[in-house]
């Protein structure tokens, strides 16, 4: 019995802390939208394939008047 007299002021301790959170989330729009970041991962990439094949192909090219042994 006397354990109640710690953990129930502890409990209700941590609900005014979670939403004092949940308040702070609404209030920095935390849930203004969203299905903004569901929709962002369907979309294509800004990128092409193209632009990135080539950009890997020029790394791996040796340095002029060096030939590969």
């Amino acid at each position: 019995m006397d354990s109640l007299y710690l953990l129930i002021p502890i409990a209700l301790l941590f609900c005014v802390i979670a939403i004092k959170l949940l308040l702070w989330a609404i209030d920095n729009g935390q849930y203004d939208d969203l299905d903004k970041e569901a929709w962002r991962i369907l979309a294509e990439d800004e990128t092409p394939v193209a632009n990135q094949s080539q950009s890997h192909d020029n790394h791996h090219k040796q340095p002029e008047g060096k030939e590969r042994s």
